[in-house]
């Protein structure tokens, strides 16, 4: 912050004590005063921002990121540096992009992402991922939960319904962003200024075949890889098949965060945020 001030900015700083502050904070925060919110956390808490400026009639301050947590794939999706000069010259001469986030609703209120939202795998390994568990291990609280959930796999078939044509998969990913998990490519031609959905369904089942899916990602070849493919569209409805004799209120991560149960219907959200990004 002392690079900010230097520039003659005046800056506030607020700290969360709970879930829901930095949506809150985000949501109220005086846009004639403040022209920029930065959040200093991971994906979860730049997630909770998204949703209060996204719900903002006025649209609110720009969004500047401060990459900390353990992946940050916001900050690897707008090519942020993590180092305090890289940071300050982005909150004060960065460029606006102009985004408009995914739109995740089961019940109760919309969730907002900037990401992503998934269903299956994905969804379980977050699902089984306590707080306390991911800020003893960071990255590898997520791979020893990925070799749980391969180890005790139940196949479940998923239904997926992009812009009124039904598909199967094993496991479905909806995104804006062409990154998944830090730096692995998982829809090439994702962009987050794109008002389009990507929606990337793995349509082979089995241990073998999500461990093989899992490689692919780490080894950039996933979008290559055969039994994955990735659709546009603008309406996504995710459920489990009826007759697929599973627990049919499987979970859904939304930005990393385990957030929602499926059903779950997914748009482009009506608000938009200004995110800013190095010149």
């Amino acid at each position: 912050m002392r690079l900010v001030r230097a520039e003659g900015w005046t800056v506030d700083l607020v700290d969360t004590a709970a879930s829901g502050d930095a949506r809150r904070i985000a949501e109220t925060c005086d846009a004639s005063r403040y022209a920029v919110v930065a959040v200093a956390g991971g994906d979860g808490t730049i997630n909770e921002v998204v949703n209060g400026l996204a719900r903002r009639a006025d649209g609110g301050p720009a969004l500047a990121i401060v990459p900390l947590g353990t992946a940050n794939v916001l900050a690897h999706e707008l090519g942020l540096s993590a180092t305090a000069t890289a940071v300050a010259n982005t909150m004060i001469a960065g460029r606006e992009l102009l985004v408009r986030p995914g739109e995740a609703t089961s019940t109760g209120m919309p969730r907002h992402f900037s990401l992503m939202a998934g269903a299956g795998f994905d969804a379980k390994v977050v699902a089984g991922v306590s707080a306390p568990l991911k800020r003893r291990l960071g990255k590898a609280a997520y791979v020893w939960r990925s070799m749980v959930e391969t180890r005790r796999y139940r196949p479940v078939r998923y239904a997926v319904e992009i812009d009124g044509t039904r598909y199967e998969a094993a496991s479905v990913i909806v995104t804006r962003s062409r990154l998944y998990a830090g730096p692995y490519v998982l829809a090439p031609a994702a962009a987050l200024g794109d008002p389009l959905l990507h929606i990337c369904l793995f349509e082979r089942w089995g241990r073998l075949q999500t461990l093989r899916f899992g490689l692919a990602l780490l080894m950039g070849r996933l979008p290559h890889t055969g039994g994955f493919r990735v659709i546009t569209g603008r309406d996504v409805k995710v459920s489990v098949l009826s007759d697929a004799g599973e627990d049919r209120s499987q979970p859904v991560q939304i930005d990393g965060d385990n957030a929602l149960t499926l059903p779950v219907s997914i748009a482009i959200a009506a608000g938009a945020v200004r995110l800013l990004h190095p010149a």
